[in-house]
């Protein structure tokens, strides 16, 4: 959709002549319907010439100034009355409810294009770009389109800040990870949670149709998702620390294995409750509705 605001609008004007008007018995009624009637296409029926339909059609549309002052508004005794016999023909311009100026130099004539809902204004961006350069090569020399806001910037740099900051905070969480858990494996199990969390949320963004903006993408909260996995790790190590003291020796594989599914059996459900908790939290953002609702619904 595109508006604009400010300049003039051109338009063909018709002044007409109250006394000429008088003078051949019409009224302004009949100067406007001889106008309406004159400015249409009329569709016809077709012919069919070698095996071929070839459809006719009147075309009757207003092009000039010429064409206005023909029209035929009435007959006077076998001499027709024309437009230009009641009013005088000019160009004008509709109007005027407001202006547009710009950096205090003056009016201007500012364009707005707005993409329609749930079309990508990225994409719709690049296209109305197309379209200027091709409208620039028929413009007349002393007219230029001079881009001043675009939106795509500011969309741009906002994505690119949301995806270094969760860059920086999954690269914070894992140095994190290391530093407590004291074990490069179990850091490396942890951290691999990430992108495993990121890869489902963004294929869930995709089927529910959410764009990746500042409150979806700042929404991914890497504290929160690597809890459960934190738990369970943090658990299995503690019991193979454990076990492997009070064996005194090296634990054999069956041994780890065996600790591993114990040990996560043992937190595993009170990790899932601890994630269904915090899911739950989000759940009133759901049913907030108007502004706030589109606002905040991609970060539920």
């Amino acid at each position: 959709e595109v508006n604009s605001f400010g300049g003039r609008e051109r338009q063909y004007e018709v002044l007409t002549d109250p006394r000429r008007l008088v003078g051949y018995g019409l009224t302004l009624r009949k100067v406007i319907d001889a106008l309406e009637k004159n400015n249409v296409n009329a569709g016809g029926a077709y012919l069919e010439r070698g095996g071929e339909q070839q459809l006719l059609r009147g075309i009757g549309l207003i092009g000039s100034l010429g064409d206005i002052e023909n029209i035929v508004v009435a007959t006077e005794k076998g001499t027709p009355v024309r437009i230009r016999d009641v009013a005088t023909v000019g160009v004008g311009s509709q109007v005027r409810q407001g202006a547009a100026t710009r950096d205090a130099r003056g009016e201007t004539v500012l364009g707005m294009a707005m993409p329609l809902k749930g079309e990508n204004s990225g994409l719709v961006t690049r296209r109305v770009k197309e379209r200027l350069a091709e409208i620039l090569k028929s413009l007349p020399r002393d007219v230029v389109i001079r881009p001043f806001y675009d939106r795509t910037l500011l969309v741009n740099q906002t994505v690119r800040t949301a995806s270094q900051n969760l860059l920086e905070g999954g690269a914070l969480v894992i140095v994190v990870l290391f530093l407590f858990l004291l074990q490069i494996r179990a850091g490396l199990i942890v951290s691999s949670v990430i992108p495993l969390s990121m890869l489902v949320a963004i294929i869930g963004m995709n089927y529910f149709k959410v764009s990746a903006n500042l409150m979806s993408l700042g929404a991914i909260d890497f504290g929160l998702i690597v809890d459960g996995a934190v738990i369970i790790v943090e658990n299995t190590v503690r019991r193979l620390a454990v076990q492997r003291h009070h064996a005194g020796r090296p634990l054999t594989a069956d041994d780890r294995h065996r600790i591993t599914r114990e040990a996560a059996s043992e937190v595993l459900k009170p990790a899932i409750f601890g994630m269904i908790i915090i899911i739950a939290a989000y759940i009133p953002i759901l049913t907030l509705a108007g502004i706030e609702g589109k606002m905040f619904h991609p970060m539920a």
